[in-house]
């Protein structure tokens, strides 16, 4: 194991994922945060919904992910807002080793 998590989330609006983003490096809770706009089917309150989003991808280290969970959680203004943490298996040495300096 590499030690290293990556945490996906979605918000609703480009500014919205710029300042999440933003808040989540600062705070060293993630070493980066890629942001990708995607569109999302999902059921909610009974209906199927189709809505662009924008998906964040945050690399952190696994011992920084409970934290990022809570930031993640706290700063986000969906009900129920998605948060998935992968564990890393692999990968680039030297890149995984920034994420884990990044994040300490």
């Amino acid at each position: 194991m590499s030690g290293t998590s990556v945490v996906t989330t979605t918000v609703g609006s480009a500014e919205a994922a710029e300042a999440l983003a933003k808040g989540v490096v600062e705070a060293r809770l993630g070493a980066c945060v890629q942001i990708v706009p995607i569109r999302s089917v999902y059921r909610w309150d009974g209906e199927v919904r189709v809505d662009d989003e924008w998906q964040c991808v945050v690399k952190t280290s696994a011992t920084r992910a409970d934290q990022l969970v809570a930031h993640i959680k706290a700063n986000h203004d969906y009900d129920v807002p998605e948060v998935v943490v992968t564990p890393v298996i692999g990968g680039n040495d030297d890149y995984l080793t920034w994420v884990s300096e990044e994040t300490s």
